[in-house]
């Protein structure tokens, strides 16, 4: 098989064309700053989820005082109407 005639006048959009130097820096840059913007983000919600869990804590510890006290008072009624 012979190639001996054949020219390889592709037209430019088959090309791989690269793109200006000043778009790779460009580009560059905006990734940087997306990947900033990322981790910021995270470590954000990392503050909020720890934020969330110790409201919870919170809330179970609240909500177990409530138990008690409810219990207190349903006994001291209890005691009350034994006592008419």
């Amino acid at each position: 098989m012979s190639f001996a005639g054949y020219t390889a006048d592709y037209p430019a959009t088959w090309g791989v064309t690269s793109p200006p130097a000043g778009d790779l820096v460009r580009d560059a840059l905006k990734k940087e700053q997306i990947l900033k913007d990322i981790a910021a983000s995270q470590e954000d919600l990392r503050t909020l989820l720890s934020r969330v869990k110790s409201v919870q804590k919170e809330v179970d510890k609240l909500s177990s005082g409530n138990e008690t006290l409810q219990m207190y008072i349903d006994n001291l009624t209890v005691q009350m109407a034994k006592r008419r």
